[in-house]
This record gives C-alpha cells, structure tokens and sequence, in this order.
C-alpha cells in the first residue's frame, strides 16, 4: 500500500447509504487536481488527509487514489492551512480572511491560532468581535477534534462526531466508553446500527444484555417506521435475533427483563414501547369518553339546509345535507371522499349550521400548509395541530387534560395524516363539552407515523361516517380528478394526451430516459408551455432510492435548476443558495416539522451555517444539521400528504414494483391542482392499480374502540407520559 497526503479541494460525490465518496484533491508534485476515492463520508472540503491505499485506473474516470484507510492531520503547507482556516470549520474565518491570515504569518498560523490569537488583530480587517469568535470556535473545535480523534478509531464520522459532542460536550468520551448505546437513544440520526458498530470495536459480545435491550429498541422504533404500533412477541423475538445475529435465549432475557423493568409493555400478545402503549390506550378511552358525554338540548337542533345553503352560496346534495345534520347533531363524526366530492364545501356548510347555533369553532389541520389551505376555504384561522396545542421543547403540549382547549367545536382536516401520538396528545386537549369534527379522504396513504387512526375510527363503528362519493359537474371536467377515481375503483384512467387535458401520460421505459424526459418537462416543457415557474412544479417518485429515486432525480434536477457553485455538503447532497429543501424530522426548537417545504437563502461558508426561509420565516442550520435537511426538487408521495402542488410529474416505472400500490398512485396523482404528468410504462400503472397489498400496520386501536373503559384497570391517565417519539434515528 501506498501513502499520499492531500487536501481536499472539493467532493464530487457521496453515497450516505454507504459512506462510499469521490473526491478531487490537491497532491504535492501533482499540477492537476487528483481524484480520491473511498469510505470518506462526511469530510469536508479543506481537510487534510493521510490516505493508505493503492493507484488504479478506471475504464471510465482514469487515474484514481482508492483509500483503505485514512486520517485527519493538521495542514504543514501554506496552500493546506489557507484551505484547511478557509473551509469554514473555524467560525469568523472564511476564505478571505483565511487568506489575509496566511499572508501575515505563514507556517507560524496555526501555531500563533493556537497560543498567542491576540496577534490576529495585526490582521488588517480584523477586529475585536471576529477574534473573541474565532478563539471560542478554534477552542471548541480543539474539543470536537479529540472527540474525533477518540470515535475515528470506532468508524465514526466527522459529522457524527460534532453531533456527539453537541449533546454530551466535554462528557462525549465518557459517555461513549459507558454505554454507546445511548447514542440511538439520545442522538437523532445515529441508529442502532452505528451504536452498535462503536460496541463491536471496543469488545461488545453479541449476546451482552446491553446491545440486545439496545437492538430490541431499535427493532421495536424500526417497526414503528414501518406504521406499527406493537410487535407481536414471536415477531419481535425473530426480527431482533435477525438484526442482532444473536441466539434466541438471551433476545428473550432482554425483553423478560425490560418488561419487568417497564421498558416495554406487554397486551396479550403485543408488545409496545410505552409512549405508543399509552397513546393507543389513550386515544380510546377519550374517544369514548367524549362519545359517552352528555350535553343539553344542543343536540336537537335540525338545521335548515335551504338556509345555510343562501349563507354559503352552495347547493348541498342529500349526502352533504346529511353531513351538516350528523355534525350538528353528532359528538363526533367523520367526514371522508376524494378529490372533486366536495369535502371543502361540505366543511363551510357545517360550519355556517354551528355558527348559527352560537357556537365557537375551532380549525386545525396536521401540517403547515394544509392549515394554510383550510384557512383560505373557509375564511377562518386554521392552526397547524401543534401550534393549537401550543406545543414548545421545553414544555410539551401545553394544552392537555389540565389545561384544554377553549371552544366548542374543532374541525380538523388532513385526518389520514395524523398519527397515533399526534392523536393522543391532540384528544388530551379536548373537553368533555367539545364537538369533534374529522376531515379526511380515507383511501390515501396512511400517516408517515405510526398507526392508522382514521381507518381504525371509521372501523370501529363507534362513530357517525359520512362518506361523500358523487363528484360534482366542475369536478367531471377533470382529467386528474377522474383519473384519480377511475384508480380508486381498480380501473385504468384515460391515459390519451390531448390539447385540452390536464392529465398526461409519457411512455418511457428505459429508467435513464425516464430521468432524462422528467428533467425536460420541469426544466423547460411545462414552464414554457403554462407559463409557471419552476417553483411550481413538484416531482414526486413512489422511492427515495434507484435510477428514478428522489434522490438521484434530485441531484439531476439541481445540476440543471441551479448549477451554483457555493454550496455546504452533507449527506451525499450540495445545498446551495435558491435550493428547494424539505425538513425530515420534527425539530420542535427550530418549529420546523417532518415533510415542511422551503428555499435556502443563504449559504454563509466562513460559518458552515445556511438559512432556509419556510412558509416567510427564516431557520438557520448549523452543517452538523445538515442530515435533517434533504433536496425537495423531487420528493417521495409518502412525504407529499397533505400538500398540493400546481404542477406534478410522476414516473411509474418497474423498478419501483415493490412499491407500486394503488392508494400510492392515487395519492399522487390528487395532489396535483392544476397538471398531472405521469412518465413510464403502462404495465407498471396497471401493475399499481391491481395491487391492493397495503401492509397491514399493527394496531390496536380499533378494537379498544370497541371495548368499554377499555384497559381501565391498567392505565391511569393520571401517570400516563406525554412523550413524543420524534427525535430517535
């Protein structure tokens, strides 16, 4: 093997799957920039590397340095220690003064840095602000180095290493030698998976008590990513001895023992992770209890459809009639249909009836923008779910059952999105007294969380449905709103392309071609065609992997949207300034929730941070935060719920079999507004359409719906936990 130092330029790709990168590197002796290959995730641009490895030549890229092994070392050249302050690892340095920097001292930089910074102020420029912040960053970067220094032993990253220290600081190390499995558990982005890679190396035997325990969470978390609520025992002892490669006794010692230890909770056959335990059971017992209160002569009111009807400007079929009726006369009822069913105009009926009773009326929906959406169709403040509960980090839901909500009736909408702890924490807030009014179309995805609460309410029979199926005359005129429909019922849509059509279909069969025609219509072809931004055009893929994944149709997109040059890299992505960006998990300190849209404004490289506007308010990112952030030119549908868009292309390919599912496919194609292009072949379209295999999630809540005082005797609501279960990776 052969040694070469280097610093590192810039990267040219990175899978975070697997850690594999491209990088071009400046070698000494070399004239042109050398491309570096290996396991090198997450170095940044200006690091310094030792490399041990071996030339090889590449049929298609030439000449390459393939890396075995290698390691971080400080800058000993006047090129290396410019690029290495300028990289912006050092905060208040940037390339400019990295460089008026070097000028001033050369080779003695580091070393004037590190023991007499006082000097810097002969730095023209340079003053006593950018000074105290470059001395507090260069002695917290000391820290995060021998943090580095110790994890880059265990296979632990740069990236990971920051994040480590951000939470434990000086106790990182000692934290990490105690148990590293507290990582997963505390440390959103590190998994189980890399917890355990740590573990491994420093001489964890497979069957210690502390990795499995560690490995049954992580199993169990795994599981509720997957929508479950619960594993069944014999399940959860069988994936965790497949994931953990451990024998089946000691699997079963460590779930004995943390049931014993309330760890995990045990139903029957199910086994829960307290908060989904708690919530599930929560979710029932207030559901009855709301269902069980009982009121005045409120109820009684039968109101006039004929009026409400001139107070809206809307004619209301029997069935929407019907739906005002029940919501009046109803504690709780469910209104479900798609698109063109007349939902929005059903909700404005119910409210003008119990407006007209005097009643207050309260509008929240799961997201950001579907709350926006709700706002402009009734003329109404709708608030996002947490922001009605008054959610902060510190405090959690600050309406509960101590403190509920003030009002009479709350309507909220997007109810196929919300999950079961959402739910929980939303029914705690609730008084005996209010009115509970669901909006929802039942046959799109499930929520991205786990359970599948408005499935399980509309089967329980425990409440009033009333579920809207005629589409009204303007909705017939669409081609997106039929075809949708047609999907629904297990029929083939009209896939003919016409002038005056707002539903397209592209045959491509080739993945790469695929690719290619999407980047085309979002590019150029349908901006020039309706006259609409790019902004307004949204891609969304059934995967985030492969050929047509989001994350390849993403990087395709950038390189043609906004071929920008400055840019902070992270997770295999550059985020550049104009980039379109979507948050990935709840970040409750930063108000940004899982699946939220936004535009990068600013890209600041001599602090490693970037700002991303959403919705009119600006976040700042530190890079280390860099993982909660993903490129949005093209997104998956899961992550698309709730949201519309003017303009949306779709590839249905083969490759995406695994995932091809009607409800998939009909939740794509409804949140399109105004043009849905579809780019593929139709065998995979009627593939989608003829698959009805929607996994079935683990829940309980149906039946405890049915089941009076339901576990009564075992939970007291009192000690339940308000937890919320967002931040493990």
């Amino acid at each position: 093997m052969q040694k070469l130092r280097c610093v590192v330029e810039r990267i040219t790709y990175q899978n975070p799957e697997n850690g594999y990168s491209v990088m071009r590197v400046k070698v000494k002796g070399y004239d042109e920039l050398v491309t570096l290959v290996g396991n090198l995730l997450e170095i940044p641009a200006g690091s310094v590397l030792l490399c041990e490895g071996d030339w090889k030549v590449d049929k298609r890229y030439g000449s390459q340095f393939v890396a075995q092994t290698w390691e971080e070392v400080m800058p000993a050249t006047l090129y290396g220690i410019e690029k290495y302050l300028g990289s912006g690892l050092v905060k208040g340095i940037g390339p400019k003064f990295a460089q008026l920097i070097v000028n001033c001292f050369g080779l003695d930089t580091i070393e004037i840095i590190e023991t007499d910074i006082e000097r810097l102020y002969e730095v023209p420029g340079i003053g006593r602000k950018r000074v105290e912040k470059i001395a507090e960053s260069w002695e917290k970067q000391k820290d995060i180095k021998n943090v580095m220094l110790f994890l880059q032993g265990y296979g632990v990253s740069t990236a990971y290493a920051a994040k480590i220290y951000r939470q434990y600081g000086k106790e990182s190390i000692d934290t990490v030698k105690t148990n590293p499995y507290k990582l997963a558990d505390d440390i959103w982005g590190i998994g189980f998976k890399t917890a355990d890679t740590i573990a491994s190396k420093m001489g964890y035997e497979k069957n210690d008590l502390r990795r499995l325990k560690s490995g049954v969470t992580y199993t169990l978390s795994h599981m509720a990513e997957e929508g479950n609520v619960y594993a069944e025992e014999e399940q959860l002892v069988k994936s965790a001895i497949e994931l953990l490669d451990a024998d089946e006794n000691p699997v079963r010692q460590a779930i004995s023992e943390m049931l014993q230890s309330e760890d995990l909770i045990a139903d029957a056959e199910a086994i829960y992770m307290p908060p989904f335990y708690y919530a599930e059971v929560g979710t029932a017992n207030r559901l009855n209890k709301l269902l069980d209160f009982v009121e005045g002569s409120l109820f009684n009111i039968i109101p006039d459809i004929s009026v409400i009807s001139k107070q809206t400007g809307i004619e209301y079929d029997e069935v929407q009639a019907e739906a005002i009726r029940e919501a009046v006369s109803s504690k709780v009822m469910v209104l479900t249909g798609g698109p063109g069913t007349g939902k929005t105009t059903t909700t404005q009926g119910i409210i003008a009836a119990l407006k007209a009773m005097g009643l207050r009326i309260l509008l929240a929906a799961p997201t950001g923008r579907a709350a926006k959406r709700m706002s402009e169709a009734t003329g109404m403040e709708a608030k996002t779910i947490h922001r009605l509960l008054e959610y902060n980090p510190k405090d959690g839901y600050k309406r509960n059952d101590d403190n509920p909500l003030e009002g009479d009736v709350l309507i909220v909408d997007e109810c196929s999105m919300i999950d079961l702890l959402l739910m929980n924490n939303l029914m705690k807030a609730i008084p005996g007294g209010m009115r509970l009014v669901l909006v929802g179309d039942i046959d799109q995805l499930p929520s991205v969380g786990a359970g599948n609460v408005l499935r399980d309410i509309i089967d329980s029979n425990r409440i009033p449905v009333i579920r809207l199926t005629r589409i009204f005359r303007q909705a017939q005129e669409s081609r997106i709103v039929m075809s949708a429909h047609a999907i629904n019922k297990g029929v083939f849509p009209d896939t003919s392309n016409g002038k005056n059509t707002d539903f397209f279909f592209i045959q491509q069969e080739d993945p790469e071609q695929a690719v290619d025609t999407i980047v085309k219509l979002v590019k150029e072809r349908l901006p020039n065609a309706y006259k609409r931004p790019t902004s307004d055009i949204q891609v969304l893929t059934p995967m985030q992997r492969g050929v047509v994944g989001a994350a390849n149709l993403n990087m395709a997109l950038q390189t043609v949207l906004n071929p920008g040059q400055v840019s902070l890299n992270r997770s295999g992505y550059s985020f550049r300034q104009g980039d379109r960006v979507m948050q990935l998990r709840n970040n409750y300190d930063k108000e940004v929730f899982n699946g939220d849209l936004g535009y990068i404004e600013k890209v600041d490289m001599e602090d490693r941070t970037l700002f991303v506007c959403f919705d009119g308010r600006t976040v700042e990112y530190d890079v280390s935060e860099l993982d909660e952030l993903t490129l949005a030119y093209a997104t998956t549908i899961h992550k698309s719920q709730g949201s519309e868009y003017p303009i949306v292309v779709m590839p249905v390919l083969m490759t995406h079999y695994v995932m091809l599912q009607r409800n998939l496919i009909y939740t794509g194609i409804t949140r399109a507004k105004k043009i849905c292009v579809l780019v593929g072949t139709k065998k995979a379209l009627s593939f989608a359409i003829r698959n009805l295999s929607v996994l079935k999630r683990n829940t309980k809540l149906k039946e405890r719906l049915n089941t009076l005082e339901c576990q009564s005797a075992k939970v007291s609501m009192a000690a339940e936990p308000d937890a919320d279960y967002g931040k493990r990776g």
